[in-house]
């Protein structure tokens, strides 16, 4: 008689993907503060050069705000089963770009020039913020991305065949 903890999808594969997941996470509890304050800095001086030391603070704040949004949101939904996972990290990665966005608007940056496919994509980013890609948030939360990403896939494949079989 087998394990059920060695079947495809069981419980090593869970733990592994737990692993991953906790990886990510923290990777992105890493990166997300940096990437928003990045973000309001880029897009102030390539307005007003200069104008990224004005809002400095502004945008830190900016980037402690999408940590304590981002976060706890990514967490839960990696820490939630594969099955129950209606969104990805990306996409909250992606939803944190009201902060730096806020920002911006306050400081009176006029949006930039954003082709239709971004505009219909993303309208409520007038900045053109949103990451495409997690190497667009930092690159040390690619690997973890990737990794997560496929465990997550195996875990999902290995149940649908487990179901096959029954």
């Amino acid at each position: 008689m087998t394990d059920p903890s060695d079947q495809p999808g069981g419980g090593r594969d869970l733990d592994e993907l737990a692993g991953h997941a906790e990886r990510l996470t923290v990777a992105i509890e890493a990166a997300i503060a940096g990437w928003a304050e990045r973000s309001v800095l880029r897009v102030a001086d390539a307005w007003r050069p200069g104008r990224s030391g004005e809002l400095a603070a502004e945008a830190a704040q900016a980037g402690r705000e999408a940590l304590e949004d981002v976060g706890p949101r990514v967490r839960r939904l990696l820490e939630s089963d594969v099955e129950a996972q209606a969104t990805g990290p990306l996409e909250i990665c992606r939803s944190a770009v009201r902060h730096p966005t806020r920002v911006l608007a306050e400081a009176g940056v006029p949006p930039v020039v954003r082709d239709e496919v971004a505009e219909r994509m993303f309208p409520d980013d007038p900045y053109d913020l949103t990451p495409g890609t997690f190497a667009d948030v930092d690159p040390a939360v690619v690997e973890p991305g990737l990794t997560w990403g496929a465990a997550k896939a195996h875990v999902v494949m290995a149940r649908r065949r487990t179901e096959g079989r029954r």
